[in-house]
C-alpha cells in the first residue's frame, strides 16, 4: 500500500470514526475514497428478516460523496461464489443515518445462513471529481425466526378418495366371472335342448319296435 494510501485510510477513519457512535465499523479504502459500513441491527443481520445498509463515502479531507454525486451499484454475493453474477442487486436510496446526509445505502433481505459479501462500486457525476471504486464488507448472516423451516402442512386424506382406483387390467378382470357364466347359461341351454331331443328320438325308436305280446298272439 502506498504511503498516499496509508495516510489516507488513518485519516478518514478518525474524521468519520469521530463522527460515529462505538459500534463496530470497517472503513475500507479504493483509490482516493474511503468508505465506512454500517449494517443495521447492530451489524447481526438474520436470515429472512430485513436489514439496512449503509456506507459513508468520503475523499480525502473527509468529504463526505452523497449518493447524488456518485453513479453507485450495491451487488450480494456468497461469500464462497466464484461465479460474477451476484446473488442480488438491492437498489441504493440516499439515507441519513446519524450525523450523514444523503449517503448511498439499501435494505437487504439475506435468504438464508451464510456468510455473504456486500459490494459497492462507482463512479463520480459529472459535478464531482474522485477516482472509481469499488469497496466490499463480509457480513455472517445468522439464523432468524423467519428462515427457520417447518413442515408443510399435509392435506386430509378423504377415505372415500383414498381407496385405490383399479387399473384397466383389473376392471377387464372384474368383467371376466359375468362372461364366463354367461357363456356357461348358453352351454346348459343348449346341453339341455339336446337332451330333450335325444329322449325324443328314443320315444319315437321304441314306439317303431315290434311288440312281444303281438308275436305270440298269432301262434
Amino acid at each position: 500500500m502506498s504511503r498516499l494510501s496509508v495516510s489516507l485510510m488513518v485519516g478518514l477513519c478518525a474524521v468519520g470514526l469521530a463522527m460515529l457512535p462505538a459500534q463496530a465499523h470497517k472503513t475500507e479504502v479504493s483509490g482516493d475514497v474511503a468508505g465506512t459500513w454500517h449494517l443495521e441491527p447492530n451489524h447481526s443481520a438474520k436470515a429472512g428478516e430485513p436489514a439496512r445498509v449503509w456506507v459513508a463515502l468520503t475523499q480525502q479531507g473527509g468529504r463526505v460523496i452523497p449518493l447524488g454525486n456518485c453513479n453507485c451499484n450495491l451487488a450480494v454475493y456468497k461469500a464462497n461464489q466464484k461465479a460474477s453474477i451476484p446473488l442480488m442487486q438491492p437498489t441504493l436510496t440516499p439515507m441519513s443515518p446519524e450525523s450523514f446526509e444523503n449517503i448511498p445505502g439499501a435494505e437487504i433481505t439475506f435468504p438464508e445462513v451464510g456468510e455473504y459479501r456486500i459490494v459497492i462500486s462507482g463512479s463520480p457525476t459529472a459535478d464531482v471529481t474522485f477516482t472509481p471504486f469499488e469497496l466490499s464488507y463480509t457480513t455472517v448472516v445468522a439464523a432468524g425466526s423467519a428462515s427457520a423451516t417447518t413442515p408443510p402442512p399435509q392435506p386430509a386424506i378423504d377415505q372415500d378418495s383414498s381407496e385405490p382406483i383399479p387399473a384397466s387390467s383389473d376392471r377387464e378382470g372384474a368383467a371376466a366371472p359375468v362372461q364366463i357364466s354367461w357363456v356357461w347359461g348358453i352351454a346348459i341351454a343348449v346341453g339341455g335342448v339336446g337332451v330333450a331331443a335325444i329322449a325324443v328320438l328314443l320315444l319315437l325308436r321304441r314306439q317303431k319296435l315290434p311288440h312281444p305280446q303281438d308275436d305270440s298272439s298269432e301262434l
